[in-house]
């Protein structure tokens, strides 16, 4: 190819399509290559089960892409995004068919917790208050932070693990519960060093932003996104699965939106063999096995909370979550799992025809396993939904594998871009000042494989844009 670009990002995913807007507004020229026909990444909406059903296959609930620092300063909604705020963020459902609803209002949440309240009061008004002055430094590489002090008190509490978190700060099982739906988001054990923390940051945006997601699918950030792009001056060429670096234009950096087990299956990338025996070394986690339902009329709950939620975490006790998520790691298939639901066409009438509805649930499953997990998944919805599997009118399942066909960056079904243990959590893919830079000047990657790491939509790509940016304003300045 003979044009010359100064940045061709690889992967249209959030943190792609970020990178690729930073640049632009720099005044840079760059390009986007997608493997797919759809951008996207996992940020992509399909009729899955039935005609007229609209499902998000990797991604469908978006509280740190609403909350991301960087996404919130563009002006996504003049190019046709609009969020939905569920009345209630997410909800945890109970054995006795109670459930505890997380509130955008500290307060309203608190006073399910019985003699829990105080205690959780006392957590999240000062977390939230605190937040707009730690964001910066959490949602990134490991820097000095803005502020020492505040930063300390939010890593004391979120670098322990989410049992030791709840053991510590609640008396009651049902608040220890509630507490260990968020966390498990980690797709960690909850024994693990800093489980706590997903389960902190979760909460807090659930207070402070809600857990929004956008009208008509997830489709809906990724096409604002491109459009805003595009109004730019960039471009996108789709269909291009990039084996070989020959195959990019001439450029004078090269940014990727993949895990590192892919980067080093790309020919002629010229990386140091001391940095690609690093690159192997890095650790991918759990997986998922998902579900898409299309239903004949809302999921029929025990418990009202459950009804007015945009998610709702199921596992019936501390116990079976802290099992379910400890089998995983272990390589065990567990048959009793904790499960994410979300539920958007309650709240988002474009997702279904008239009348019907819409959900999506995903169990985690160990790296690489493709057990059928439909029956696991749908008896654990039944017990806080009696009737459930009677309102089904189609279902589409992914196993691991065949997320992995969908977007090769969910390597063996770990849709995070791998492990996020202290570890991997600052250090991923390798422990570097700079992460997001490669042994090669000219390379770099802007995947969730980077810091702050997967879920947090956009803020991978703005980090390794800056890096980027500032290697070709030296290299031009030279």
């Amino acid at each position: 190819m003979s044009e010359l670009f100064d940045a061709v990002i690889t992967g249209s995913g959030p943190n792609g399509i970020s990178t690729a807007i930073y640049l632009q507004k720099k005044g840079l020229k760059t390009v986007i290559f997608e493997q797919a026909s759809t951008p996207g990444g996992s940020v992509r909406t399909e009729e899955l089960t039935l005609a007229g059903f609209k499902h998000d296959i990797g991604s469908a609930i978006h509280p740190m892409a609403y909350a991301s620092p960087f996404l919130r300063k563009l002006p996504l909604e003049d190019h046709g995004l609009k969020w939905i705020f569920p009345e209630i963020p997410y909800t945890q459902v109970l054995s006795d068919g109670g459930a505890v609803a997380c509130y955008r209002d500290i307060k309203a949440t608190a006073d399910q917790l019985g003699e829990d309240a105080a205690s959780y009061i006392h957590l999240f008004e000062s977390l939230t208050k605190s937040w707009p002055k730690i964001e910066k430094d959490l949602l990134g590489p490991l820097t000095w932070p803005d502020d020492p002090v505040e930063f300390l008190k939010f890593g004391l509490r979120a670098f322990p693990s989410a049992r030791f978190f709840a053991n510590h700060n609640f008396k009651k099982e049902k608040t220890k519960l509630f507490f260990y739906g968020a966390a498990a988001h980690s797709t960690l054990p909850l024994t693990n060093i800093a489980s706590a923390s997903f389960g902190l940051v979760l909460s807090i945006m659930a207070h402070k932003y809600g857990w929004p997601f956008p009208e008509g699918g997830a489709s809906g950030l990724t096409n604002a996104l491109i459009s805003y792009y595009k109004s730019l001056g960039g471009e996108i060429r789709l269909n291009e699965k990039i084996s070989d670096l020959k195959q990019l234009p001439e450029s004078d950096s090269y940014l990727f939106d993949l895990t590192p087990r892919q980067i080093l299956s790309i020919k002629n990338i010229e990386l140091s063999s001391t940095y690609k025996k690093r690159l192997q070394k890095y650790n991918y986690g759990a997986g998922v096995f998902k579900i898409d339902w299309a239903l004949e009329e809302p999921i029929p709950w025990l418990n009202d909370k459950c009804r007015r939620s945009g998610t709702v975490h199921i596992g019936y006790s501390t116990e079976e979550i802290e099992k379910s998520e400890s089998d995983i790691h272990a390589n065990r298939l567990n048959n009793i799992p904790y499960v994410l639901l979300a539920q958007n066409s309650v709240f988002d009438t474009t997702r279904a025809p008239v009348g019907k509805q819409t959900a999506w649930a995903y169990c985690h499953v160990p790296n690489g396993n493709i057990a059928d997990q439909t029956a696991a998944i749908e008896d654990q919805i039944e017990k806080a939904a009696p009737g459930f599997r009677k309102i089904i009118l189609a279902r589409n399942t992914y196993t691991t594998r065949q997320l992995e066909h969908f977007n090769p960056n969910i390597i063996g079904g770990d849709i995070n871009g791998g492990k996020q243990d202290i570890t991997q959590l600052f250090t991923r893919p390798v422990a570097k000042l700079d992460p997001y830079a490669t042994s090669n000047p000219k390379i770099f990657i802007c995947s969730s494989s980077t810091p702050p790491g997967g879920g947090v939509h956009g803020m991978c790509g703005y980090h390794a844009a800056r890096s980027a940016f500032k290697f070709l304003d030296k290299s031009k300045r030279i």
